[in-house]
């Protein structure tokens, strides 16, 4: 009789025990959350890309003639000063004449020669022409006051002096372009390759427009250029802005004076502004192969110079455009809040539950946001809020 009690007793023990276990796997179990806590601290809502410094003024130095530019001796960096010189080119050597060519420029020597002489005859007949028609327009007017010519006759010859003055300047101007031309045939047959034996090569110096440094050369070594050819290119390294290529998205929001912090360059941190927005987007392909329209904002530094002297043209930086900061506002992860209708809600912690509470949004960053209502400080709040939270849900921290 007493192994029979003992033997219920064990089962009833062990019946109970798989009773709660059950009970208790069955039993609803509060959802593991990460937990935030509502504050306030300093917001910047701001954007973030990558620029590059460039020289504000640059200058491009072209070949004046075409010829043969000697070697240029200055290296990238180098110091220049307004007026001096870099560079010398050789122009080109007149072409040889052969036979042919040397007598038709003779003949065109000889023309010139014959035109200046016709020139210079006809101006002498225009000389005598304007004298006479002068001495006969006098001696109508002094008629024309003694009523011996009438005023008609006295109009037509001042008319005929007048002519006749103009057509001796244009003789003149005639002789001038004639004497012209013969200089022109003359120098065609001179300065050719074979009457420039002997005599040393003219050079045109290149000279330097501004006060810099050279920053590129394009034409280093001694070679033949044509006018306009690029040599050098020269500009002042300590005046630098920089230019930044943002999402057109973005550029809507940045305008001239939008405070600029520029990051990650190699020193502290540094201050500038914006200066000029470009009305004008492109499309650039980025490293994920996705087309993106880009507008490119330059900026100034407006920290001391002392700060970023060791900045050179072409040096990367990132740069920060502040939109919009505070220094004392409430906010809460961004990651908390998600879309609830029309607006904005979150799940917030009260007594070990979810609880769905809408709030009112203002700026926001890709780690914050704003709340402007809806929640206070120091309130706990569901980070990364998923589909097992729901309201009413029992919840408990990690």
């Amino acid at each position: 009789m007493h192994i029979k009690w003992r033997r219920r007793i064990v089962l009833g023990s062990a019946g109970l025990l798989i009773l709660a276990g059950l009970v208790y796997g069955f039993w609803p179990q509060p959802v593991s959350i990460d937990v935030a806590v509502v504050k306030r601290a300093p917001l910047e809502v701001a954007v973030t890309e990558e620029g590059k410094t460039q020289v504000t003024d640059r200058f491009v130095v072209p070949a004046p003639v075409a010829g043969v530019a000697q070697r240029i001796e200055l290296n990238v960096g180098d110091s220049v000063k307004r007026g001096q010189r870099l560079l010398s080119i050789e122009p080109l050597s007149p072409a040889v004449l052969d036979p042919r060519e040397r007598a038709q420029a003779q003949a065109r020597v000889a023309a010139a020669e014959a035109a200046l002489q016709a020139a210079r005859a006809r101006a002498q007949a225009a000389v005598s022409e304007a004298e006479l028609a002068a001495r006969e327009a006098e001696r109508i007017t002094k008629l024309c006051k003694t009523e011996c010519a009438s005023r008609q006759e006295q109009d037509q010859a001042v008319a005929r002096a007048q002519t006749a003055r103009a057509n001796q300047r244009s003789a003149e101007f005639a002789i001038k372009v004639a004497r012209y031309d013969l200089d022109a045939a003359r120098t065609a047959l001179t300065h050719t390759a074979s009457g420039q034996k002997g005599q040393p090569a003219e050079l045109v110096p290149v000279a330097s427009p501004i006060d810099g440094r050279v920053l590129k050369i394009m034409h280093e070594s001694e070679g033949a250029v044509t006018p306009g050819t690029a040599l050098l290119e020269l500009g002042n390294p300590r005046s630098l802005e920089v230019v930044t290529d943002v999402l057109s998205e973005d550029a809507v929001r940045i305008h001239p004076g939008t405070p600029v912090v520029y990051e990650r360059w190699g020193g502290g941190e540094l201050h500038g502004v914006v200066t000029r927005v470009e009305p004008v987007a492109f499309t650039k392909v980025s490293a994920l192969g996705v087309e993106e329209q880009r507008v490119r904002v330059l900026s100034d530094i407006t920290s001391a110079p002392t700060q970023w002297q060791s900045l050179g043209d072409g040096y990367r930086v990132e740069t920060r455009f502040v939109l919009w900061q505070g220094r004392d506002v409430l906010q809460v992860p961004a990651s908390a809040v998600f879309r609830h209708g029309d607006g904005w809600a979150v799940y917030a912690v009260r007594d070990g539950r979810a609880k769905l509470q809408t709030v009112e949004l203002g700026q926001r960053n890709g780690l914050a946001a704003q709340i402007r209502g809806g929640l206070k400080e120091g309130e706990r709040i569901v980070m990364h809020p998923d589909d097992t939270i729901y309201d009413g849900v029992r919840v408990a921290a990690r």
